[in-house]
């Protein structure tokens, strides 16, 4: 059972999955420096200094003006968080567009290599290996 398991991970597509989770999970954390700390804060700039992280709106509960996201939650108050889900958002579109460009990218690189391989002209066809051993057969009954 160890020998099948050992085998099973050994396979190129279990490994190369790995590293693009990997990857992956470190590109996200990209992303969302990105959105949170460039794309957001010119949003809110646009918006008038708003910051987006910030904004939720009170389903229930008591809170007072001005409280952060953080400190209405601690105060019991159900909040809808719509600003986090922008932010949310925004990373998802980015992710998406990338991983969409990346899949595009590879696949016009792949058609390339395919036209190249079908543009390549055949080798001249030698003779065959039948043809030699008969030249040689007639060879030696000439001599």
């Amino acid at each position: 059972m160890f020998a099948d398991f050992k085998a099973f991970i050994a396979k190129g597509n279990v490994m190369q999955l790995a590293v693009a989770v990997i990857i992956g999970g470190a590109f996200a954390t990209i992303v969302k420096s990105l959105t949170d700390e460039v794309i957001m804060p010119l949003v809110g700039a646009i918006f008038g200094n708003v910051d987006f992280s910030d904004k939720y709106l009170v389903l229930s509960g008591e809170v007072e003006a001005g409280m952060s996201l953080a400190a209405a939650r601690e105060a019991g108050a159900n909040v809808l968080a719509w600003g986090s889900f922008i932010s949310a958002v925004i990373n998802f579109l980015i992710l998406a567009w990338i991983i969409f460009m990346m899949v595009r990218y590879t696949t016009r690189l792949i058609e390339q290599f395919e036209k190249k391989e079908e543009e390549a002209p055949a080798e001249p066809a030698g003779p065959s290996e039948i043809d030699l051993l008969t030249e040689i057969r007639d060879s030696l009954k000439n001599r």
